[in-house]
């Protein structure tokens, strides 16, 4: 399709597009209910698109796609987030990787604090590109061939942001596991 008005089409829109739509966002998410409310959140942005007065979209296949994108894009960040702000999430998601356990003494659990909000210090200071292609490769599990699916960029690129985020992840952790053993 070329050109096509988007306020009296949307009903054709969604009946062509969505189909290849949930096919494509579900093999981007875990869960059928999830690729849902991103279908749905990519034709409410479609609705509001037309209502704000931009009555026709160059590429309505490329643009669906595009939103799509984002939106899951955006579906993984809001997970990281959310499993990053519940300690006992973090435990069930990454279990001993940073020492979980329920039975941790206190002073086990302040470190274990103290590294989390180093590694998002951390993961701040990464450009952007590198910072969320480590994230959801390592701790919402996505394979870099997902994302590069769900971004459209190379495996290769992604492999080398990732790369460079866990060099420099490393040195920073090395420079504080030297600073916590040079206080006991």
């Amino acid at each position: 399709m070329e050109r096509m008005p988007v306020k009296n089409n949307i009903e054709s829109i969604f009946t062509e597009y969505s189909p290849r739509l949930l096919g494509y966002i579900r093999s981007q998410v875990d869960s059928l209910e999830d690729a849902e409310d991103i279908l749905q959140d990519v034709f409410y942005q479609l609705a509001r698109t037309s209502d704000d007065g931009m009555s026709e979209i160059e590429r309505v296949s490329s643009w669906l796609y595009k939103v799509a994108r984002n939106s899951v894009l955006n579906f993984w960040r809001k997970k990281r987030a959310v499993s990053l702000d519940t300690e006992d999430a973090v435990c069930e998601d990454i279990a001993q990787t940073l020492f979980c356990s329920p039975q941790d003494a206190p002073d086990t659990v302040l470190l274990r604090k103290l590294v989390w909000q180093e590694l998002d210090i951390a993961l701040s200071e990464l450009p952007s590109e590198q910072s969320e292609v480590f994230c959801l490769s390592v701790f919402d599990g996505m394979a870099i061939k997902e994302i590069s699916s769900a971004t459209g960029i190379p495996a290769a690129t992604l492999l080398s942001r990732k790369h460079y985020a866990v060099k420099y992840l490393r040195k920073r952790f090395h420079n504080l596991y030297d600073a916590l053993i040079s206080q006991t």
